[in-house]
């Protein structure tokens, strides 16, 4: 049995969707922390992503998902067995960013010498703060962060898009850093030969997801006096497949692509000759 932390929070209905395209339904009540998978040697377990790598790393669970910010935060040491680039809006990375009033007069981390910091990244910012030779006081924020912007004199929040600190008169002076999801395992966990080949196998399927949510698929049937034209005009992740049709001097023709391409290609491959032309969407796309 492989014990498995899920993130709970923000990051929850994002990471089931992923472990759901990756093959594995997990579902859980709302207030249940001990989800169930459709897989009978996966155990999962719901834990707030600030906690889950301190947990890998006491052996408490084998593996989890979480995000870099928390690994350093907490200073863990697990093996980071795949970078997983999804956050609970987008599919780019987050950005943990001091941020003031749009009226203050801090322009720059060296302008923060003698003022007062709300975070949940304290430790971070701690260290962000030394290396800029800033002597500042840094107390842990609870929720809300944006909320004691008046009270404190800057934050140090989360961001993926910036939104939120715009509609709340926010202005972002630096990024600490940038950070992703992360598969991190156990070390002694990784050491075993049947956790370490399970483990393998969820992260090459949860990758293969990821890959997938900005792929499509793209079949076509195409006449033979086009059929070097239209090649010439298809991505792929080698090159695409061709068959010939049961109809002589046609070809069906199968391709991979990225989804934001192919609301121009399309119209391009009907234009150059292309008939029947079929995008369909993928769970995982494996290299």
């Amino acid at each position: 049995m492989l014990k498995m932390g899920l993130p709970k929070g923000s990051l929850q209905e994002s990471t089931f969707d992923l472990m759901r395209r990756a093959g594995f339904t997990v579902h859980a009540s709302s207030r249940s922390y001990f989800p169930t998978v459709d897989d009978e040697e996966i155990e999962a377990i719901m834990f707030r992503a600030q906690e889950i790598s301190r947990y890998v790393e006491d052996g408490v669970i084998d593996l989890g998902l979480t995000g870099k910010d928390w690994i350093e935060e907490n200073g863990s040491d697990v093996v980071e067995v795949a970078e997983l680039t999804y956050s609970k809006q987008t599919l780019r990375p987050a950005r943990w960013v001091l941020a003031v009033p749009e009226s203050s007069d801090i322009k720059s981390v060296k302008d923060l010498n003698g003022k007062l910091l709300a975070t949940e990244l304290v430790n971070v910012t701690n260290r962000d703060l030394k290396e800029h030779g800033v002597d500042a006081k840094v107390e842990y924020s609870y929720g809300a962060t944006e909320a004691k912007v008046g009270i404190v004199d800057a934050i140090v929040e989360l961001t993926e898009t910036g939104s939120s600190l715009r509609s709340n008169r926010l202005r972002i002076v630096d990024t600490l850093m940038t950070t992703t999801t992360r598969l991190i395992a156990n070390k002694q966990s990784w050491q075993d030969s049947w956790k370490r080949t399970k483990i393998e196998n969820i992260s090459t399927l949860l990758q293969g997801a990821i890959r997938a949510l900005v792929k499509v698929g793209l079949k076509m049937n195409v006449p033979e006096e086009a059929k070097e034209r239209i090649l010439a005009m298809l991505p792929a992740l080698k090159t695409p497949t061709v068959s010939p049709l049961t109809e002589q001097g046609w070809y069906a023709v199968e391709t991979v692509m990225d989804e934001v391409e192919s609301r121009t290609l399309i119209p391009e491959l009907k234009r150059a000759g292309a008939q029947g032309i079929i995008e369909y969407p993928l769970n995982k796309v494996i290299p």
